[in-house]
């Protein structure tokens, strides 16, 4: 990676060091770098460059007789050499492929699975986003009334996606009402989301006749439902979280148990997350950079998955900071890849 605020020699000797740190979880000294032969330098020479970097802010020193551990800010430069390089690729992937199999459309199905091979293949805590089914877009779309106050609605995507959901309303409706609405949206809307169909007659709603605007109205408010449901329900799935437990001192627990409350409540890890949906291919949050204190020990490898049309969710890990990045980046890229080509072979 070129960085002009280091010289050749001192990105060498960052990188060894926290190489050395992430395998060993110690404090790096000048002589374990120099035994690494990264370069022909003496340990006094690299003494000075450590110092050097410390002063730059991408090294600490625990104790002032101790070795030096890479600060967040040692870490992004680690991690941005590993996003600028030659594209990783994660040896393993063909070991689990079959397990990202989208046995007869079932997408939920699909993404437990992801989360569970997140979670195993890192060691660390893996989880999936969802698809929100007011923002797909539907090729076909069928509302069933199932109970009082309670209607079905099932989504077929473009690409032969199945997705169900039932939802609450305060209007009560009959099958034949049902069907027509099923009838006139999928004849008038069908390629959009629910929440742009909504949009639209609402708008229909306001230049209808009267003729119409009882039917409109009704329409509109099973929308609304749907769409409110769909913006109440927390999309995360969580699978791992024992994993990452293990790997943290007793006195970290607290802030781990405000991780977890978190994860419960679900609404602002969701929040952050959907905000890089549709970013770079990789996302690598360390530290800080999250801006949520409880996971500030915590590095987050993100990326997205979706199909042809449409960016549906994202997935990724939350493990240490000391994770191996060279295997996990690589780990969640191949796995919203395959993901992302399942889901857009569906109909295939």
């Amino acid at each position: 990676m070129k960085n002009q605020e280091l010289r050749e020699k001192d990105q060498l000797v960052l990188a060894a060091a926290v190489e050395l740190y992430l395998k060993t979880g110690l404090p790096v000294s000048s002589g374990a770098i120099h035994q690494k032969k990264v370069l022909t330098d003496s340990p006094a020479t690299i003494r000075n460059i450590l110092v050097r970097l410390g002063e730059r802010g991408y090294l600490s020193q625990p104790h002032a007789s101790s070795g030096r551990i890479p600060t967040d800010r040692g870490l992004r430069f680690y991690v941005n050499s590993l996003l600028a390089g030659v594209p990783l690729t994660f040896d393993r992937i063909n070991l689990f492929a079959e397990d990202l199999s989208l046995g007869g459309s079932d997408l939920p199905g699909l993404l437990h699975q992801a989360s569970r091979v997140l979670a195993d293949q890192s060691d660390s805590l893996g989880f999936v986003i969802q698809p929100r089914i007011s923002r797909i877009h539907f090729r076909h779309i069928r509302f069933i009334q199932i109970a009082a106050g309670k209607v079905m609605i099932i989504l077929m995507t473009p690409f032969q996606l199945v997705l169900t959901e039932i939802v609450p309303t305060d209007t009560t409706f009959d099958q034949v009402e049902l069907d027509r609405a099923s009838q006139y949206i999928n004849a008038s809307f069908s390629g959009r989301t629910l929440s742009q169909v909504r949009d639209c007659v609402l708008e229909e709603l306001g230049k209808s006749t009267s003729k119409f605007e009882r039917a409109l109205s009704r329409l509109t408010s099973l929308l609304k439902a749907s769409i409110q449901q769909d913006d109440m329900e927390d999309p995360i799935i969580v699978q791992g979280a024992s994993r990452l437990i293990g790997k943290f001192e007793k006195a970290d627990l607290p802030r781990l148990k405000m991780l977890f409350q978190n994860i419960e409540e679900k609404a602002s890890l969701a929040k952050l997350l959907s905000e890089f949906i549709a970013l770079d291919r990789v996302k690598v949050l360390i530290g800080s950079e999250s801006n949520m204190p409880e996971i500030s020990d915590c590095a987050l490898v993100l990326s997205h998955y979706g199909d042809r049309t449409q960016v549906l969710g994202s997935l990724g890990i939350i493990g240490p900071k000391r994770i191996p990045y060279d295997k996990i980046i690589p780990l969640v890229d191949n796995v919203a890849q395959k993901i992302s080509r399942t889901i857009s072979g569906a109909s295939s």
